[in-house]
């Protein structure tokens, strides 16, 4: 009989759109309500509602016997979808909940944190602005990024969840948003590191940047984090795929003390992307590619645009 314990896996997926299908005025949610031309209607909700728990609830190795202990999510609108996932079949009996807050992203789309509360113990949460400028001078509302305390395996571990500004307007004319996201997390890690010198530290998210790139790189740089995508990524290896070449945007890095296993309870193990053969397109021209829900305007009933990462840390 094998008493080992099972490794914990960590994972983030963006979602790509988890809009339910009320109208908020609040907020620009006018392409996912039943009288959009997207027509999302119920059917539709309920049916990506599925399609994404039975993802989440396979995340990780084959052999893996549980879900995620943790799971970021990025592009998710308000908790009732939240409620609504961790409540879907695939998940109800997984015992999730979640932490979400609202953002002022324009779109209204958020972040959030889905954990096992019996096995992660949440003691803090909070979100931290990005603040980004228009050319005209007017504020450019992004994304909120999310810190959660708590611990796990009697081990302090603070995660931090992100979803950087896109590349829509170009890489280059974009890349001080997500530099300007790099120096909040610095920051945010700066303050943990003041309160305890060894704390260790989870970073999540979709970045909109692959591995290589200025943003990515000044988080390994000034918060002295291991980005085990870095080898992951490949050719014909990533998470997204734009213009048919593979894209790493969703990435998890970490702090360098899971690799000292004489001060922690918990060691790095591996890092993949999540991407089984069930959420893949299995035909046409995006054949291979993350089975979506839509592309452009038309309705593809699939789960994501993204497939999610997912790591492992053994405990010790």
């Amino acid at each position: 009989m094998n008493n080992t314990p099972p490794n914990y896996t960590i994972a983030f997926y963006n979602i790509e759109n988890l809009f339910d299908i009320e109208n908020n005025n609040l907020i620009n949610d006018n392409d996912f309500l039943p009288t959009s031309r997207k027509q999302w209607t119920k059917k539709r909700y309920e049916n990506k509602i599925l399609k994404l728990g039975s993802v989440i609830s396979k995340i990780g190795n084959d052999n893996n016997e549980t879900s995620p202990i943790l799971v970021g999510l990025a592009e998710v609108e308000n908790k009732k979808a939240l409620s609504d996932l961790i409540n879907s079949p695939d998940l109800k009996d997984e015992n999730y909940s979640y932490i979400h807050y609202d953002s002022p992203d324009e779109r209204g789309i958020d972040v959030a944190l889905l954990y096992k509360s019996a096995i992660f113990k949440v003691s803090h949460s909070e979100t931290f602005s990005v603040y980004l400028e228009r050319e005209n001078g007017e504020q450019d509302y992004t994304r909120d990024i999310l810190l959660v305390k708590g611990e796990l395996n009697n081990e302090k571990i603070n995660v931090i969840v992100n979803h950087w500004s896109s590349r829509r307007e170009g890489i280059k004319e974009t890349e001080f948003k997500r530099i300007a996201a790099a120096n909040v997390v610095n920051s945010v890690i700066k303050s943990l590191k003041k309160d305890d010198l060894d704390a260790k530290i989870i970073v999540m998210g979709d970045f909109n940047d692959n591995p290589n790139t200025k943003s990515i790189q000044l988080l390994e740089d000034e918060s002295l984090l291991f980005n085990p995508f870095k080898t992951v990524w490949s050719y014909d290896n990533g998470s997204s795929s734009h213009n048919f070449q593979w894209q790493l945007f969703d990435q998890i890095l970490f702090s360098t003390n899971f690799f000292d296993p004489n001060n922690s309870k918990l060691a790095f193990h591996n890092a993949q992307v999540f991407n089984n053969k069930f959420i893949t397109q299995q035909q046409g021209r995006y054949k291979g590619q993350p089975f979506r829900t839509f592309v452009g305007q038309k309705y593809h009933g699939g789960y994501s645009d993204h497939f999610p990462v997912f790591i492992e840390l053994k405990p010790s």
